[in-house]
């Protein structure tokens, strides 16, 4: 895995590229100190993931994500000092994976980074509410997302629900009485028909549509 780190804070810079070295299956492949910079690279050094600070001076995480994720196929796995960062919203519509809190212990990190390079989503449970009540503040689900639901099948429909509760293919599986190797087919197949880059994006589209709702979980 080829490993992008983006901060604006030299020890956490390298402390996480120092965690993630450590691991054989890992490279850290650059570092940016700021968000335009890690653009540049991303575009330079075609990591599988950047970890992505969300405040950084000259342009922040939620630009820096937005870009990357037009310009590249890396994911993002965005940090944050707080949970309930403002930011953290945006940089997820944006097309970040993931979020972690910077004092992450580092097998966390490590297992963060796998995960989101691996096409998982990470979504700490306070991201997620604060996802919902955003949802719920705006009011009525999107008509036209509600919509775009008809173009999956039944099946479909079943595991974008799962995947909004933040269960992982395994469990979609046991839920659902099927095995992982179908649920896998299931994601690739709703995320291709409603256009959205990963798991992190389709929890957005279930909230946003009106499939998934505030307590349903």
């Amino acid at each position: 895995m080829r490993v992008l780190v983006a901060d604006d804070q030299d020890l956490f810079r390298g402390g996480f590229a120092m965690i993630l070295n450590a691991h054989d299956d890992i490279t850290v492949v650059g570092e940016a100190a700021d968000g335009a910079e890690a653009v540049e690279k991303a575009v330079e050094l075609d990591p599988d993931l950047v970890l992505m600070d969300i405040r950084m001076p000259r342009m922040d995480g939620v630009a820096a994500t937005a870009e990357i994720c037009r310009r590249t196929s890396a994911k993002v796995l965005v940090l944050t000092m707080y949970d309930i960062d403002d930011y953290v919203y945006d940089a997820l519509r944006a097309g970040a994976s993931g979020f972690l809190l910077k004092d992450v212990r580092r097998d966390d990190l490590v297992r963060a980074a796998r995960l989101v390079a691996a096409g998982e989503s990470l979504l700490a449970p306070a991201v997620t509410r604060r996802l919902i009540e955003d949802v719920v503040r705006r009011g009525a689900a999107r008509p036209a997302l509600r919509r775009r639901l008809g173009e999956l099948t039944d099946r479909e429909t079943d595991t974008l629900r799962q995947v909004a509760r933040g269960l992982s293919n395994a469990e979609i599986a046991a839920e659902l009485v099927v095995s992982e190797h179908t649920v896998k087919s299931h994601v690739s197949n709703l995320l291709a028909k409603l256009g959205l880059r990963d798991r992190a994006q389709a929890v957005v589209f279930a909230y946003e549509s009106g499939l998934a709702v505030a307590g349903s979980g």
